[in-house]
């Protein structure tokens, strides 16, 4: 660990994990992620060069990141504040998502064995425990490990890089829907299961794919509702 020679403030040493940037960037993206910062707040830099224990070269790059991400936004005369949920952005791509993860699924269910469903169903009682103290970002991820049980036997791969191209895109714009929409929570866990069951029961291909759509876009609706 090495001491600054303008603010005397002790720096963390680059270590085999990444440089100072990336630990920067890690850093405050973990914390938008994960609500300490939330949609407004101001990144001064110098503070959180301190906090960290680095310079302001470092934490600068990081927010130049997780500004080309979307995560943060500059305002003249306010500097760097932590991005909120653009309305339209979320909307063209919970609409697009819904598409493609339902047709995704739709065809990956031959190819989902029993053991697949029993994981997935264990993802969901995880996300059920969840529902008695909320943590909107534990769920999400959760969430997400869910439908990939579903989605990720799809043999088309066209189909499936579109799938994660919208999931990378949604944590983009946001680490959590469930964050402002946390009723909408216990619905989603009761459709899940709903998907298990049409998959263990050999349901038709239609049926699948208009039950993983309208999971989705319902989770859309309940968004724009609180919104709007």
């Amino acid at each position: 660990m090495t001491e600054t020679a303008l603010t005397g403030v002790p720096e963390l040493s680059d270590t085999p994990s990444g440089s100072k940037s990336e630990q920067a960037y890690q850093s405050v993206k973990a914390r938008i992620v994960e609500g300490t910062y939330t949609p407004g707040y101001r990144l001064v830099l110098g503070a959180i060069a301190k906090d960290l224990g680095f310079s302001v070269v470092p934490v600068r790059e990081a927010i130049r990141r997780l500004e080309a991400e979307g995560l943060v936004t500059f305002e003249r005369n306010v500097g760097a504040t932590v991005a909120g949920i653009d309305p339209t952005e979320y909307l063209y791509t919970m609409q697009t998502l819904s598409i493609v993860e339902g047709a995704a699924t739709a065809l990956s269910a031959p190819l989902i064995d029993s053991a697949a469903v029993a994981r997935a169903r264990a993802v969901n009682q995880e996300m059920r425990e969840c529902l008695e103290h909320f943590d909107p970002v534990r769920f999400t991820q959760l969430n997400q490990d869910f439908h990939s049980v579903l989605f990720e036997h799809c043999p088309n791969p066209h189909i499936l890089d579109l799938v994660h191209r919208g999931w990378n895109r949604l944590a983009s714009l946001r680490s959590s829907t469930f964050r402002f929409v946390p009723g909408r929570a216990r619905d989603s866990v009761e459709e899940h299961e709903n998907l298990l069951k049409l998959l263990e029961t050999g349901a038709d291909a239609d049926a699948i794919e208009k039950a993983a759509r309208l999971h989705r876009t319902a989770t859309l609706d309940a968004y724009l509702a609180q919104t709007t």
